[in-house]
């Protein structure tokens, strides 16, 4: 038996899945759904083409509320597309492997966008990538989905494969909420997750990070 299909043997801690249900709708009441426009006009773009382009980084970039101004996007504008999309192309496919479990498939998505600038460090642009290609399997992680995390109990370190553990957790409490998360999607927990860890952290508007 997988860990998942344990996971679901053991329901979630009182109140766990309750506190995300009331931070995604706060969420959801507070940002407004054409925030989003850009992630969906890039997955769509994804989608089709089976990769993402200087473009599509550039915009997810703003989309993220990332610093702009670091030696990273020089060294990505100085490549060709064609060497961006070979790149993410491999991250592309990795991600939408249906015989991979979300947190493996999430593991090797980001593994392969490693080469990236902007992806060697952190995973606030790669796990955005990726969920750009898998809207509906990959989440994005930044500092307040990690408060977010620790305010429900769970732990997260920075160690290499953050991400991959990343989604492994999100897995984890989708599938041990049982019926309550039908219709929710990994991005949703994300969400949630970060309203739950905004007030922990800097203003709403400031520059995302890691």
């Amino acid at each position: 038996m997988n860990a998942s299909a344990t996971a679901a043997l053991t329901p979630l801690p009182d109140g766990v899945w309750s506190t995300l249900s009331a931070a995604r709708e706060a969420y959801r009441a507070a940002v407004p759904a054409a925030y989003d426009e850009v992630l969906t006009e890039i997955a769509e773009r994804a989608r089709d083409t089976g990769s993402l382009g200087k473009t599509d980084v550039a915009a997810l970039v703003v989309w993220k509320r990332l610093q702009a101004g670091t030696a990273w996007v020089v060294e990505l504008m100085n490549l060709r597309d064609a060497e961006v999309r070979a790149v993410t192309s491999a991250a592309v496919d990795a991600v939408r492997d249906p015989q991979a479990p979300r947190g493996a498939a999430a593991r090797e998505g980001r593994r392969a966008l490693l080469p990236l600038p902007g992806c060697r460090n952190g995973d606030a642009l790669a796990s955005a990538l990726l969920t750009a290609a898998a809207p509906d399997r990959m989440a994005v992680y930044d500092r307040r989905a990690q408060f977010g995390l620790e305010r429900l109990g769970y732990q997260l370190t920075p160690a290499p494969g953050r991400y991959g553990r990343y989604m492994d957790l999100l897995d984890d409490l989708l599938v041990r909420s049982g019926p309550d998360a039908d219709g929710w999607t990994a991005r949703d927990v994300d969400t949630a997750l970060y309203w739950l860890g905004r007030q922990a952290t800097a203003a709403p508007g400031d520059a995302e990070e890691e």
